[in-house]
């Protein structure tokens, strides 16, 4: 929607009610500032444009993404990264339609993320009105909590009931449907029914029976192995799960956005050798993560048919999931490792044991076949493996790394390295394509406001970037410092040659490309039509230059356009059913 600013003002202005009275869209904002809201991501429009005025002038951030899509992802990193709800603000019908993408994939990650959007008017239902859509029973579908505010009294009740159910374990979404012409009435303010601001959820602890049945089933173990999950990340337990690990000399891997809990670069860390680890291991700690795909259900020949699972998850629907735990302890993760911590105990796992030592034996020879890779002189032409090489020389090791696609994300969850907590964004456990955009844009958002020197770099696919590669306007809108690296292969998962492709697409393309082949295009040149640099990096000299060159600028986005080899993939492992993509 086009506006100058002064019409903008009289949107708001020309609305305003009069002495204690209260407009729909400030009380609104109001509701929201109160419960802990600092961003709003969406797409302005009737009937919610006058909600964005408002929130800002309640010191509500409000990023205008290009699609809800987008919007609702950056509303759920928000959640994710700071353990509390962004909003997502949509128009009514399909632009709801548009952000149940970002909804399913913060409710099956479990991310707080609270949706707003506007409906059409109240006395028009089932008359055909403008957009009209039932919008409440669709959000359900993909919500913890769904509900249409029925009256301006009543807004402070639905948006903190809203916040705080998104917050609760599990957390998750929370839809509230806005009835277009509450937007613009007004009430007086002494009709409003307040309420106060949500209390934060209880964190309960393991019982002693509980904690002595753990120490029994840890130290008869032989092959002992903790797997860090991004429900870790999310429970702020960095610190605890750290010491846990060091005080008891446990080898430890962690799911993709599990890294960075512990450094990936910390000894005991057998990331490098997580199939090995998976498979061998006869006790296994899950902290914060769950036996679904991404861990293979838990079950052979990933996992040892006899393993012993020891489960701490605040949600009950994951204890005994796919396999039966030998331990399920349903309480916060952060508490019960405090409490493990603090157990009277000498006793660690020993360091010179025939299961470390086959660990390390195995450490080292991935890392000399990943070497190989990078040094690979093959073809004239970067391969995945060299390229993320460069990349990790330069890039600064406390980054927020942002990655999505095939290989892209796959091979780059082993060469890009994480050493802090909630600074790996990916794909997650709905192996959602199109998040990178709208993640990196919320991660710098954040990082704008808290940590100004901390740089957000967004690895993306060729085929990823498609998706949602027009969001590199609203970072340059935003002066957001994001750096855009896209590994161009060409294609999904691989490409074909450029001789290959040019010759396919003289005959009728549609027949003839391959379902996989994308054009090798140009992406960096979309920079410079915002104003922003752009890099082609064809060798490891160039890219090296091109992301110390990005790094340099600190107010404005910059894409990174890196040719690879289209025949490019990962290393073959040692059985076919270890090599298929773990996302």
């Amino acid at each position: 929607m086009e506006a100058s600013s002064k019409s903008q003002i009289d949107i708001v202005s020309n609305n305003l009610p009069e002495g204690n009275e209260v407009m729909g869209a400030q009380l609104i904002a109001e509701a929201l500032k109160k419960q802990g809201i600092e961003y709003i991501f969406g797409v302005v429009g009737i009937p919610i444009i006058e909600v964005a005025f408002a929130a800002q002038q309640s010191q509500i951030k409000y990023i205008g993404m290009h699609n809800e899509q987008s919007a609702s992802y950056a509303a759920s990193a928000i959640g994710y990264l700071t353990g509390k709800p962004a909003v997502c603000l949509t128009v009514s019908g399909p632009g709801l339609i548009h952000a149940l993408g970002g909804m399913a994939n913060a409710q099956i990650n479990k991310w707080p993320m609270v949706v707003l959007a506007g409906s059409s008017d109240q006395p028009q239902e089932s008359m055909g009105a403008f957009q009209e859509f039932p919008q409440v029973e669709a959000a359900r579908l993909f919500s913890k909590y769904a509900a249409r505010i029925s009256t301006l009294e009543r807004v402070p009740f639905f948006v903190e009931k809203a916040v705080r159910s998104s917050i609760y374990s599990p957390s998750g979404v929370s839809y509230l449907d806005i009835p277009g012409e509450l937007v613009t009435s007004s009430i007086d303010s002494n009709r409003i029914e307040q309420v106060p601001k949500y209390k934060l959820p209880p964190k309960p602890a393991a019982s002693r029976e509980s904690l002595d049945e753990f120490f029994n089933l840890l130290k008869q173990s032989q092959k002992p192995l903790v797997i860090i999950g991004k429900g870790c990340s999310y429970g702020f337990a960095e610190e605890e799960a750290k010491k846990f690990i060091e005080q008891y000399n446990l080898p430890f891997l962690a799911t993709p956005m599990g890294k960075g809990t512990l450094d990936d670069r910390h000894s005991l860390s057998v990331g490098a050798a997580r199939s090995t680890a998976l498979k061998d291991a006869d006790c296994i700690i899950l902290l914060g993560a769950r036996l679904n795909w991404m861990l293979h259900f838990g079950k052979p020949p990933r996992f040892d048919p006899n393993v012993k699972i020891i489960q701490i998850d605040t949600d009950t629907h994951e204890l005994h999931n796919n396999v039966q735990s030998a331990l399920a302890i349903q309480a916060d993760l952060k508490t019960v490792l405090k409490q493990l911590n603090e157990n009277k105990t000498n006793w660690k796992y020993d360091a010179a044991t025939q299961w470390w030592n086959l660990l390390r034996k195995k450490l080292t020879a991935n890392k000399q076949r990943s070497d190989a890779l990078i040094n690979s002189t093959d073809s004239s032409m970067l391969n995945y493996y060299s390229a993320f090489n460069a990349i990790q020389s330069i890039i600064p090791q406390d980054a927020i790394i942002v990655s999505e696609g095939a290989n892209t994300m796959d091979i780059g969850r082993t060469m890009l390295l994480n050493s802090k907590a909630r600074h790996r964004l990916d794909a997650g456990t709905f192996g959602t394509m199109g998040v990178g955009p709208g993640f990196a844009i919320a991660a710098a958002a954040y990082c704008q406001d808290y940590e100004p020197e901390k740089r957000v770099i967004c690895v993306e696919g060729d085929s990823a970037f498609g998706f949602s590669g027009l969001e590199f306007e609203t970072a340059a809108r935003y002066n957001l410092p994001i750096i855009f690296i896209i590994i161009n292969n060409g294609g999904i998962y691989a490409g074909i040659d450029a001789e290959s492709f040019q010759e396919a697409a003289k005959k009728d393309a549609a027949l003839n490309l391959p379902p996989t082949s994308l054009m090798q295009a140009n992406y960096e040149r979309i920079a410079g039509a915002f104003g922003c640099q752009g890099y082609l990096a064809r060798s490891l000299e160039e890219v090296k230059k091109s992301v110390q060159s990005a790094l340099a600028e600190k107010n404005r986005p910059s894409i990174i356009n890196v040719f690879i080899e289209p025949s490019s993939g990962r290393v073959q492992q040692e059985h076919a059913w270890l090599t298929r993509s773990k996302i």
